[in-house]
């Protein structure tokens, strides 16, 4: 069965837009014009593979719809793409701190748009070939299978593209790691379709997020991150 994409934006002759641009590439669509109708459409059986979520609707923001679904163990790993008007970086920030796996700015072209999509879902496309290992790296464990990370022994929780930057940097432990190939091997776009400055706000909320374990992954100047060869 085909990819169910759920579109909750409050511009009707945009959301009959991408649900005949989706539905042309093959996808099933839901919509819902504000934050309350997108939440218990979210909470079918089943769920929506995708949620492109407009940052401002009206009645329920955006960024907390973002919110509940990151809250609600039904529909938690369920990737979320934000799509705004807004493109001021502390926008971005905000609705990354959310839970948002990426996002667009208004006005966006639809190939763009399907880019980032296609490469969301395949990403986090179900029955691909596990890694089948949990990795340990002084203070920091990592499920690769489970998608679960602990610090200290105290689980934290990663967005799917904050667990996937976190896999690949350790995978490639001592390794620099440009902000370009972050951005193809992360998102499975390349810095074209997505601009670097994505790269950065998401290193730091992961930073944030590992707490102590944060120190771990490195800034190299003119080039981009790098996470240590050894713990301290």
């Amino acid at each position: 069965m085909s990819d169910l994409v759920l579109i909750i934006e409050d511009e009707e002759d945009l959301v009959t837009t991408l649900e005949f641009n989706l539905k042309r590439e093959g996808y099933r669509t839901l919509s819902a014009l504000d934050g309350e109708k997108g939440l218990q459409l979210a909470m079918q059986t089943p769920p929506p593979d995708l949620v492109a979520l407009d940052l401002m609707l009206p009645g329920i923001s955006g960024i907390e719809v973002c919110r509940r679904l990151r809250e609600n163990e039904r529909t938690q790993d369920i990737p979320i793409l934000m799509l705004t008007a807004r493109g001021e970086e502390i926008d971005k920030v905000v609705g990354f701190e959310a839970g948002a796996d990426d996002y667009v700015v208004k006005p966006f072209k639809i190939r763009e748009l399907l880019l980032r999509i296609r490469a969301i879902l395949r990403r986090t496309k179900p029955g691909q070939k596990p890694d089948m290992a949990i990795l340990v790296f002084g203070t920091l464990k990592v499920d690769l299978n489970g998608h679960r990370v602990w610090i200290s022994e105290q689980e934290i929780f990663l967005t799917a593209i904050e667990f996937r930057m976190l896999a690949t940097f350790l995978k490639r432990k001592g390794q620099v790691q440009s902000r370009d190939a972050l951005l193809n091997d992360v998102w499975g776009v390349n810095a074209f379709v997505v601009q670097t400055r994505t790269v950065d706000a998401h290193v730091k909320r992961l930073r944030e997020k590992l707490g102590s374990a944060g120190k771990y992954i490195e800034t190299i100047r003119g080039v981009g991150y790098r996470f240590k060869d050894a713990p301290e």
